[in-house]
């Protein structure tokens, strides 16, 4: 009978209880993401793909492999194997709202014609950043008075690469109207349609670890963050440090916008909870206050 590899012991790729502590703990070190035993299939399934990617049929042959590269070219190929990264334009779009409707009227109304950053993240294949796009487009009465900033993250560089393209399957574009569909996509083949470049070029992609964010991140000049759906990823001690850096980043009385599943009050106390009707953000205190 088959060994299964949920259950402990030893497989016949060598990853033992104690090879995947040493990979959990490893994993967990360079990306702040945790997988506990209730995801070793999980984990057990997208190693070996990347063993047979790279002739490897020994756990820790591969594990020595992937840890002492000198480009790290394996371990970004296993980091882009462990990420989920589903989504579609519009996704929870009463945040969207919100973000038009009551956010960006607000920080307007403090600092006028000021230039205004906002940072998606992890924006996955972009139908998070490409949304927030169309919002502003459309929907924002304020952005002919303001110079906006798009950036867009990811620890994934498939993700960021497909993203740059802009092609998108019809699922991905389910929730847009017709007439947004009409106005940024053309057909493309596959099946997929491809948004247009203009609205390619207004977003800044980058490789960004939340855990370690480069200088750009840390200058405490973004507004308006979006942080969908990634802290349920880390254990509670990743989650206080990527929480700190996303106040570092932002300016005083900037927002926070997090997944429906996900509170800023079991975390951090760097926050306070802004009621509006579209529905529940965090923002950066004031210095003045």
């Amino acid at each position: 009978m088959r060994h299964d590899p949920t259950l402990g012991g030893t497989d016949d790729i060598g990853l033992t209880e104690a090879n995947y502590a040493a990979f959990e703990e490893f994993f967990y070190r360079k990306t702040g993401i945790a997988f506990d035993r209730s995801k070793r299939y999980f984990v057990r399934k997208r190693i070996a793909r990347r063993m047979e990617a790279t002739g490897h049929d020994r756990f820790r042959s591969y594990f020595s492999f992937m840890r002492l590269e000198p480009s790290q070219t394996e371990f970004q190929a296993l980091v882009n194997e462990m990420t989920v990264n589903e989504t579609y334009f519009f996704r929870e779009e009463h945040q969207f709202k919100c973000l038009v409707g009551s956010i960006l009227p607000e920080i307007s109304a403090r600092r006028p014609n000021a230039p205004l950053k906002i940072w998606s993240m992890p924006c996955a294949t972009g139908e998070e950043p490409y949304s927030i796009a169309f919002y502003l487009l459309e929907y924002w009465r304020g952005i002919d008075d303001h110079d906006v900033t798009l950036l867009a993250s990811d620890i994934d560089t498939s993700v960021l690469a497909a993203a740059r393209t802009g092609y998108f399957p019809e699922r991905s574009l389910k929730n847009l109207p017709p007439e947004l569909r009409k106005r940024y996509f053309r057909p493309a083949r596959n099946g997929k349609h491809q948004i247009d470049s203009e609205i390619r070029e207004v977003v800044d992609f980058a490789k960004v670890n939340l855990l370690s964010p480069p200088p750009r991140f840390q200058q405490g000049d973004i507004d308006i963050v979006f942080c969908r759906n990634l802290l349920i990823y880390f254990n509670h001690q990743a989650q206080r440090r990527a929480v700190e850096n996303i106040a570092e980043a932002l300016r005083p009385g900037g927002f926070v916008l997090l997944g429906h599943s996900e509170s800023m009050n079991r975390i951090s106390d760097l926050f306070a909870v802004r009621r509006f009707a579209e529905g529940i953000v965090y923002q950066k205190p004031y210095e003045d206050r």
